[in-house]
């Protein structure tokens, strides 16, 4: 249960979580104030106490995932909404014939017609003010009283009641290929358009049916309004949604809606896994390659895993849905430990897009130093000219990627972090894509005093400026973090498009998944390169995935679609691959450079990452715990992280490669303990297993 307790010497009360019981204590204790509501179940606190061992964290930190949104630390922090709602007096006879004002009569009937009515929509029905409502209930004729009012995310939608679709051959084997009776894990590795959704739909109405309940889970990123209203128009009202973009408010009341099991389907990013739903039949995860499933803030959790545990627990299916798999989870399926159940043929009749890689270092060498290489430029021209749309993807946002003096190579850097600052057009400032401050553009170099400051790379600003430049007939509509800071920002960009037949979509990696658009029949990847020297293990397979995802979005209708990636790499296989759309090409090559290098799925990896404000601190706690975990392991040396600071604080890292299994973890703990006994509390320690982020 959740409890509200006097702590310490403070007259405050905080939240706290009651997961034991025990007959006595070695300290003072305090009366419990109040107990404020069953939050989570014997099975939940399992899950969360699973999550506190695997993922190196406090108890509580993996308690709050199980918690209401908003809720978990303070009691009263989201209210219910209500509004006023008017009410006839049912308790005494009403003779409309003898009520003289017909301001009162109309009323009266209005209300007789309706039984209730919120008192907003009262008045403006029967135009009638404040001063009359209150003459009514002082006579005992209505009742004005305080109702509560679900904040529904749902409510301005409009969605259309549909059927489940005839699935083909391909769908049908692997549909009936999956047993929703038992705990089992499967991956439908499809291409993309091949029609997993749909699969999804059908299990879901086929578990249901069972009498039980269903989570869907997509990523954060590509939470699409598309995903949704397939899902509102096949189910109804008993979707619920669960992320990040909605109001603490809503999720709250979505939260409460699937408490009360007025929800059966769940669909959200890796939060929703520990929504409130009872009854349990099946997990799927659509887009399971996403980098967004797993968590980078504490607890720092895999989505998949601990889905994999809820299954295991329920004893239900656990599915996984991509066109371009994780290769640690395409590994365990090629060695049995996953079902792999395939996809090879689009729905549509237009089949997969074709794919044509553009060298950039050839545009340059023939004097085109636009962004544009001419057969992307052409080819936009000519689906502007067919009415077709484009949808243009570059990995980057702002105007410029840095601010450079060219007469001694000062880079504008963010004094509290080591990382660059980003030029934004609209802002006409700096902004840091790591701590969100921003300053002035500087005009004069603040360190040899020279006024030859020049902006160097293209962000997505800079591209739709570009666009306008040089397809001045064409509409053109950026989708990036700036431009969909607004509530329902995604979704408002996306039905613009649609709807007004915008020429031309521009965004970053948050239009590269997910989306269907039958009149998209041109995709370009503007820099192809910039996802494979990041300094990660991880970065070809990111490469491969990002490629193949947003040549996805072309001709998903009845006409042909084509993918223009421009690159200065053109060897890399990840390209290559991509190129031919050919996973199982680069999953070869991928798996065996991993074998060598001992990564994952070979090895786990493990980052430890000593943080805080002096640096010489966080070198010599570095150290200390490098000396304890040699004991046990064979640590890499503790270096300067990728990026050495962040936020104004100095980052140190220790990396280890080893086989992690339960024995393990428990080595890791009991070394952590150990040297909370003698760490230097001015640092920070966190610890990160198979990180999606090396930096």
């Amino acid at each position: 249960m959740r409890v509200l307790v006097p702590f310490g010497a403070r007259k405050m009360y905080e939240v706290g979580y009651v997961v034991a019981l025990k007959e006595s204590s070695e300290y003072k204790c305090k009366n419990i104030i109040k107990i404020i509501d069953r939050v989570f179940d014997e099975e939940k606190l399992e899950i969360a106490k699973w999550i506190s061992l695997k993922y190196f964290c406090n108890l509580s930190d993996a308690i709050r995932l199980l918690v209401p949104p908003g809720t978990s630390t303070t009691f009263d922090k989201i209210k219910e909404k209500t509004e006023k709602c008017v009410y006839l007096n049912e308790d005494i006879e009403i003779d409309i014939e003898k009520i003289k004002s017909e301001k009162h009569k109309k009323v009266i009937s209005f209300l007789i017609d309706n039984k209730n009515a919120p008192k907003s929509v009262l008045k403006e029905m029967v135009d009638v003010s404040d001063a009359i409502l209150k003459t009514l209930e002082k006579n005992g004729l209505i009742i004005i009283k305080d109702v509560h009012v679900s904040r529904n995310p749902f409510v301005n939608k409009k969605v259309e009641k549909t059927t489940p679709l005839e699935l083909t051959e391909e769908q049908k084997n692997v549909f009936e290929n999956i047993d929703i009776s038992g705990y089992d894990k499967y991956l439908i590795h499809g291409v993309t358009g091949s029609g997993k959704t749909e699969i999804y739909l059908q299990l879901i109405k086929k578990v249901l049916e069972s009498g039980k309940n269903a989570i869907m889970l997509v990523p954060e990123i590509s939470l699409t309004p598309q995903i949704t209203d397939r899902f509102l128009s096949r189910f109804g009202d008993v979707v619920a949604i669960l992320h990040s973009r909605l109001s603490p408010g809503e999720r709250y009341d979505e939260w409460q809606r699937i408490k009360n099991g007025d929800a059966r389907i769940v669909i959200g990013a890796r939060s929703a896994l520990f929504a409130p739903l009872d009854n349990l039949g099946i997990i799927i995860i659509d887009e399971e390659h996403d980098h967004s499933y797993k968590s980078e803030n504490t607890p720092k959790y895999d989505a998949k895993e601990v889905a994999n545990q809820l299954a295991l627990m329920y004893d239900i299916p656990l599915i996984l849905g991509s066109a371009t798999p994780d290769v640690k989870t395409y590994y365990e399926a090629l060695n049995g430990d996953i079902n792999l159940l395939k996809l090879e043929k689009r729905v549509s009749k237009s089949g997969l897009p074709s794919i044509e890689i553009v060298d950039m270092r050839d545009e340059l060498a023939s004097g085109n130093k636009t962004v544009f290489s001419r057969k992307l430029y052409y080819a936009m021209k000519n689906a502007i000219k067919n009415k077709e749309q484009i949808m243009l993807f570059l990995n980057r946002r702002g105007y410029s990627t840095f601010i450079m003096c060219r007469d001694c190579g000062y880079v504008m850097k963010c004094e509290d972090c080591d990382v660059s600052m980003t030029y934004h057009l609209d802002e006409n400032r700096l902004i840091c894509h790591y701590c969100g401050k921003t300053k002035q553009v500087a005009t004069v170099c603040p360190e040899c005093g020279k006024k030859n400051i020049r902006y160097f790379g293209s962000g997505t600003q800079k591209i739709e400026a570009e666009i306008k430049k040089y397809f001045p007939e064409a509409s053109v509509i950026r989708m990036d973090v700036d431009t969909t800071r607004v509530k329902n920002g995604h979704e408002k960009i996306l039905a613009k498009f649609r709807d007004e037949k915008i020429d031309i979509l521009l965004g970053t990696q948050m239009i590269a998944k997910g989306h269907d658009f039958s009149n998209v029949t041109l995709v370009g990847v503007l820099a192809a390169d910039s996802s494979i020297n990041i300094g990660d293990y991880k970065a070809n397979e990111k490469t491969y995935q990002l490629l193949t995802q947003m040549a996805g979005r072309a001709g998903r209708g009845d006409k042909k679609g084509t993918a223009i990636i421009q690159t200065y790499m053109p060897d890399e296989f990840s390209i290559e691959a991509a190129k031919e759309q050919n996973y199982t090409k680069f999953y070869n090559t991928e798996i065996n450079i991993r074998e060598k290098l001992n990564y994952p799925p070979f090895y786990d990896i493990i980052i430890t990452v000593v943080s805080g404000l002096n640096e010489e601190a966080v070198k010599t706690e570095a150290n200390k715990l490098y000396g304890l975990f040699k004991e046990s392991f064979s640590p890499y040396n503790p270096v300067p992280a990728p990026i050495t600071k962040i936020n104004n604080e100095y980052r140190w890292r220790i990396l280890i490669k080893d086989n992690i299994d339960d024995f393990k973890i428990q080595t890791l703990y009991e070394i952590m303990s150990k040297y909370r006994k003698i760490q230097d509390e001015s640092v920070k320690v966190s610890i990160d297993i198979n990180p999606n982020n090396m930096l």
